[in-house]
């Protein structure tokens, strides 16, 4: 009666991750492949962010994700969504935070909007990593990125019962900002719900 949803990642997306084995030992190396993807994402028609799951202590990828909004007709289909999507189907479970999974964190290459926010966190994840700040997309992008809680950060870093989800900014915060100043020049649309 309704059509099946299926949102994919782009195929160019393996060869930008390489050896699915590799381990990214820094916060920077991992916030380098969130960035790279973004900025593949740039000049392959999509949206300037790029977002992967990884193991905290051993720097193991799970999961990689860029915006695929425009590609999927699909405003849900950011890249910290892709990636948590990604990274719940390569483990079997909704929940990222499960007892017999190791630590698991979100990289982005920018701050998560408002629903991001949201899905990171129920998602399970216990640390999320960002690039690019929220100002920087609101003023390199023109996007608007939604209300947020005032502490956002303090919310997530303080929630009893849940398990707390620490926070790391301005990881590589210059080479995020640089995507977005690359998609703005390159006149990509930008998506604002009822404008």
């Amino acid at each position: 009666m309704y059509p099946d949803v299926c949102l994919k990642l782009p195929e160019w997306i393996a060869e930008e991750v390489g050896d699915p084995a590799r381990c990214y030992a820094t916060l920077e190396e991992r916030m380098a492949l969130a960035v790279r993807l973004a900025a593949r994402n740039v000049v392959t028609g999509g949206g300037p962010f790029g977002a992967a799951i990884f193991e905290i202590e051993r720097g193991r990828l799970i999961a990689p994700g860029v915006n695929r909004v425009v590609a999927e007709h699909c405003s849900l289909a950011h890249a910290e969504a892709m990636a948590i999507m990604v990274a719940q189907q390569v483990l079997g479970t909704f929940d990222l935070g499960r007892a017999d999974l190791p630590p698991l964190e979100l990289v982005t290459s920018a701050q998560p909007c408002i629903q991001c926010y949201g899905n990171l966190w129920w998602s399970g994840l216990q640390r999320v990593v960002i690039g690019a700040r929220r100002e920087d997309v609101e003023q390199l992008t023109g996007f608007h990125e939604g209300p947020l809680p005032d502490d956002w950060a303090g919310k997530l870093e303080h929630r009893p019962p849940l398990h707390p989800i620490a926070v790391a900014r301005d990881v590589l915060r210059e080479e995020a900002r640089a995507v977005l100043r690359k998609y703005a020049q390159s006149d990509g649309p930008v998506y604002n719900p009822g404008e």
